[in-house]
């Protein structure tokens, strides 16, 4: 038996000294088009010291993960070597890639496929240094199925820090975005109309660092300044009261003023100095009816006249315009199937049998230089969709499609990042040819940005690579790709569930969808607020509110389960460790809430004054520990977010009610609970006989 053990001992220490020759679970995102794994290489991560190019062309910025790599001219000497080959016979973007034994070999179209073969071999670098494994013997081939993949940075209710905008270019770089449209509004310091500018906004020279930034990493920042609809940020000023639409709405322009051009022009130019490297400028331009101030003209004319004048300044000024296709089709009534993917195709060909002619009268008069943007965020398979955009083809103009990772979701993205649509909106933009396709990422109710990168990556993937990887496989490489791959398996999921929670959260405390209606109504605490026990009837509150109580249970109990999760997480990360903490204390909110409900539904079925002195106790507590939550949420958040607006901002009319337009400070994110324990203090009998 010892001489047993002994040869067991010996074994064990042979096999220790023994070089790791398991291949190991690499995940890349996008997935690349052609990729095969034939074994390990003899090269660690750590082993990357020379770099060889026969043209002196420098390593690319973004490259830092490659440490402390040096040149050398020596090729033989090289762990890497890479050159640029405007023949090779692949899309621009594109790359080869080989790993041989002691040797990185790539080869780009061009300087954006060099950027991207880099991307691609700093996941690699990632996994097989986490998992301590050499890198793999493989082959890589590798291009972009659609060529502009942009996403949308809305930063009309908040900023971030400016240092998480440079660490997002860099995260958006390794999953090969390659543009932003970003949705400036009141951002920009504005020179030319210094009104309309936020104090806490960056001035042209922060965003032109910005945009360099993000150019020299094949990603081109082009500005979306609203006109002629959305328009508040500009018309709620005094100074421009006299060009509004309707004297007393603050949203839109009057078209047929010309100082509405010279408004918007200034704005255009400010912005276009801002993002000098932007091929485009977005216009906006959409859910708008103008009146005309009673000029005689219709909406759709006045539409057209402001459409075709700011088109023309685009063009002038070397870019093309992008404009939110929308109300011309609704205009027209052929918008309505666009939303109704069970309508038959039938119905929606008699539609635009019904319609097109008036579409068609116009047609002479839709610019020609623009880009219709034709946004879905939740049915883009629709028959009503794919018809309008091919419409746009079939009458020589251009169209371009935009989904969506975020739109009014409260607290989080849902419908599991909304990754159905986008993979829907993706493969259809493929498989007709398009240029490109938007990631709409909309701040209306301000989730934290972090959350927003499930769906991003989604989007980066698809719009790459198509479908090649399952829903399932894809969420299980961003776990990878984003913290570990420990926890790649299924069991470490929490994201969709949680997400189910939230959508519960919005409104468990409101006797309505009216969350985001609260801030408007006279008497919120009675109008928007369900109501409290009264202790004279016991057990009667109980009663009115099973369904509700029983929805809270099983919150808490999913958040407690989901919040044990995610701190098994946190042991186990190696990288974005943040992102981990914002979802915890999301998850934090979503189970606290119901709390409220079920304190409540303890103090109503309290027998006696005695009990319900207790339970006041309990939810007295309570409420201190909601402020507790409150504090830690601001703290998470604040590490990267700008989250209270200047004293001296001027909230605007809030016309599609948007949390995070209601309020200078981040209690907007927390209206409904401060409502209720308002209410609480207010309202609530605490020591009341019982009625006989």
């Amino acid at each position: 038996m010892k001489n047993n053990n002994y040869l067991i001992i010996i074994a064990i220490i042979f096999l220790s000294c023994q070089p790791n020759n398991e291949i190991g679970n690499f995940k890349l995102l996008p997935h690349p088009k052609e990729w095969n794994i034939a074994g390990n290489s003899e090269l660690k991560s750590s082993d990357l010291e020379f770099y060889y190019n026969s043209d002196g062309i420098e390593l690319p910025p973004g490259s830092d993960f490659l440490g402390d790599i040096k040149a050398t001219e020596n090729k033989s000497n090289a762990q890497l070597v890479y050159n640029i080959d405007p023949e090779l016979d692949l899309k621009e973007e594109g790359y080869l890639m080989d790993i041989f034994e002691n040797q990185i070999k790539i080869t780009a179209k061009d300087q954006a496929g060099l950027i991207y073969g880099l991307a691609t071999l700093e996941q690699l670098m990632e996994d097989a240094k986490e998992q301590q494994v050499k890198l793999p013997l493989c082959q890589i081939k590798d291009y972009p199925l659609l060529s502009y993949r942009a996403i949308h940075w809305d930063v009309k209710h908040h900023m971030e820090t400016l240092d998480y905008y440079y660490k997002m270019i860099d995260k958006l770089k390794k999953y090969k975005i390659n543009a932003i449209i970003a949705e400036v509004e009141d951002k920009i310091k504005y020179k030319r109309q210094p009104t309309v500018g936020s104090s806490d906004a960056l001035t042209i020279k922060q965003w032109q660092k910005l945009s360099e930034y993000a150019h020299a990493r094949n990603i081109s920042i082009s500005p979306l300044v609203q006109g002629l609809g959305h328009a508040s940020f500009i018309l709620k000023h005094d100074k421009y009261k006299s060009l509004r639409d309707d004297p007393q709405s603050d949203w839109a322009f009057n078209p047929l003023n010309p100082q509405t051009y010279d408004v918007q022009y200034d704005l255009y130019l400010d912005a276009l100095d801002a993002l000098p490297h932007g091929k485009y400028l977005h216009i906006g331009g959409d859910e708008v009816n103008t009146n005309g101030r009673n000029s005689g003209k219709s909406a759709l004319e006045l539409q057209l006249i402001w459409l075709n004048k700011v088109c023309r300044f685009a063009e002038e000024k070397g870019r093309t315009p992008i404009f939110w296709d929308d109300m011309p089709l609704k205009q027209t009534g052929v918008y309505y199937p666009m939303y109704k993917p069970e309508m038959p195709k039938a119905k929606v060909d008699s539609i635009w049998n019904a319609n097109e002619n008036i579409l068609k009268a116009v047609l002479p008069k839709f610019p020609k230089n623009c880009i219709y943007m034709r946004w879905n965020y939740h049915s883009p398979e629709s028959y009503g969709n794919t018809k309008s955009m091919q419409w746009f083809r079939d009458n020589g103009l251009k169209v371009m499609g935009a989904t969506a990772g975020q739109t009014r979701w409260v607290l989080m993205p849902q419908r599991e990042s909304n990754m159905d649509n986008i993979r829907s909106f993706a493969l259809s933009s493929i498989e007709t040819g398009s240029n490109g396709l938007l990631l709409t990422l909309w701040d209306d109710d301000s989730p934290h940005f972090e959350l927003y990168y499930r769906g991003i990556i989604a989007f980066a993937n698809d719009t790459w690579s198509g479908d090649q990887i399952s829903k399932s496989e894809l969420k299980s490489a961003y776990r990878q790709r984003e913290f570990s791959y420990k926890l790649a398996e299924n069991d470490f999921a929490f994201i969709d569930s949680l997400e189910q929670s939230a959508g519960h959260w919005k409104n468990i405390l409101l006797k309505s969808d009216k969350r985001n209606y609260l801030k408007e109504m006279d008497n919120p605490e009675e109008d928007g607020l369900i109501s409290l026990p009264d202790s004279r009837k016991p057990g009667k509150w109980s009663i009115e509110n099973k369904i509700r109580l029983a929805k809270a249970d099983k919150m808490i109990e999913n958040t407690f389960k989901l919040g044990k999760k995610i701190e098994q997480m946190q042991k186990l990360v190696s990288r974005n460790s943040f992102a981990l903490e914002v979802y915890q204390r999301v998850n934090e909110i979503v189970g606290f809430t119901p709390k409220i409900l079920i304190a409540l539904n303890r103090f109503d079925q309290a027998s006696n004054d005695e009990q319900r002195l207790i339970e006041k106790a309990k939810i007295i507590q309570l409420k201190m520990d909601f402020i507790n939550l409150k504090d830690k949420v601001e703290e998470t958040y604040s590490k990267t977010r700008i989250i209270h607006k200047p004293t001296d901002y001027i909230l605007d009319q809030d016309h599609h009610h948007h949390l995070a337009n209601q309020f200078h400070t981040f209690d907007w994110q927390f209206y409904s609970e401060l409502l209720m324990f308002d209410k609480i203090d207010k309202q609530l009998q605490w020591q009341r006989k019982p009625i006989d």
